[in-house]
């Protein structure tokens, strides 16, 4: 078994945190930009954020290709800002970074990532699409057994499977499980999840949201579950999000309105719900919902480029890019929620973000 969590990010992870999974910065030539990747998780920790998920979905699965070479490279620049990062903080960032693949190369990124000075893995199981549990369990049990685990419900319109409520009754039983991310964009799926973590008696694993399209009431929910003759209440404590990746301030606000509403207990405020609605609207944009998401990097890059965070939306693939009528939607849902965005901000901040 690997080493457990340290204590100081384990209070952080499991009060509940805003984690941005982290957008690939890229030059035109479709290169690393190491200034502006540099200064993107300068951005997010000065919003607020209290980690960062590096190498994951939206980091873009490419950089993991033998001719792209850019997995260690990413990660090993995100360790070592993150380093100088936390030397102006109390509290220490909780670094993440992305696994997948078959079991051998799973073991290989966790142990790049462990070298590096990640906390936790987050694991997709995308890679496995055809394995039934016991394969599944055993992968992520090899995982787990080189570092902390963060288990992933990717939903399938992007490369995710169906994992059953057996299986998450399962995965929760792995003692190196600290949290896990749901994002099956799916009420029935989150609901089997959080019930698996209740049933099993995990009140040590830390629920994060992935549900860009119902991120407010997941973080407004009490998930109760009858087990045996008590009832269990879990909640969703924080968000690892594509979603969080631009506009990271007001999410930082948004998480603390939501914590603050939890706290002081009652119905959940009208206007959060009416933030919930809006937030999910303007998700639809970013992430393309309209075409399946097939725009949903390009979406995040490019509401970075407005902001001048990245020089232009380019991804691995010259394929990849905005949908057509999603930049439309981009300008409609900015015009909409002028109150959803961080701009100012940005622009008060950009040349000290930018500055090597």
């Amino acid at each position: 078994m690997s080493e457990p969590m340290d204590s100081r990010v384990r209070t952080v992870l499991d009060g509940g945190t805003v984690i941005p999974a982290v957008p690939l910065a890229l030059t035109a030539e479709r290169r690393l930009d190491e200034r502006r990747q540099r200064a993107l998780l300068r951005y997010y920790v000065a919003a607020g954020a209290g980690g960062l998920a590096v190498g994951v979905h939206t980091t873009q699965f490419a950089i993991r290709r033998p001719e792209i070479g850019l997995f260690e490279p990413v990660l090993a620049l995100a360790a070592d800002e993150m380093s100088h990062l936390d030397a102006a903080r109390s509290g220490p960032l909780v670094r993440i970074g992305g696994v997948c693949g078959p079991t051998p190369q799973a073991l290989g990124e966790a142990e790049c990532l462990r070298r590096l000075g990640y906390h936790a893995a987050l694991l997709s199981l995308a890679a496995l699409r055809d394995a039934d549990d016991d394969v599944l369990l055993a992968h992520c049990r090899a995982v787990a057994g080189v570092m902390p685990l963060v288990g992933f419900y990717l939903q399938p319109a992007v490369g995710g499977r169906v994992l059953s409520h057996a299986f998450w009754r399962r995965f929760c039983e792995i003692e190196n499980v600290v949290a896990i991310k749901i994002a099956p964009f799916h009420r029935y799926r989150t609901l089997d999840v959080v019930r698996a973590v209740a049933e099993v008696g995990r009140d040590d694993i830390a629920l994060y949201t992935g549900n860009d399209d119902s991120i407010v009431v997941d973080l407004l929910t009490p998930y109760r579950v009858r087990v045996g003759a008590c009832e269990v209440e879990r909640r969703i404590v924080g968000g690892l999000l594509g979603h969080w990746s631009v506009w990271t301030l007001r999410a930082v606000e948004l998480l603390d309105r939501c914590h603050r509403a939890v706290r002081h207990g009652g119905d959940a405020p009208v206007d959060l719900l009416r933030l919930a609605g809006q937030v999910t609207d303007a998700n639809a944009a970013v992430f393309d919902a309209a075409n399946g998401f097939a725009g949903c990097i390009a979406g995040i890059h490019e509401v970075l480029r407005r902001q001048g965070l990245l020089a232009g939306s380019w991804c691995l693939d010259p394929n990849e890019g905005l949908s057509p009528g999603q930049a439309e939607e981009l300008d409609r849902v900015h015009a909409a929620y002028p109150h959803l965005n961080d701009d100012g901000f940005v622009a008060a901040h950009l040349d000290e973000w930018l500055a090597d």
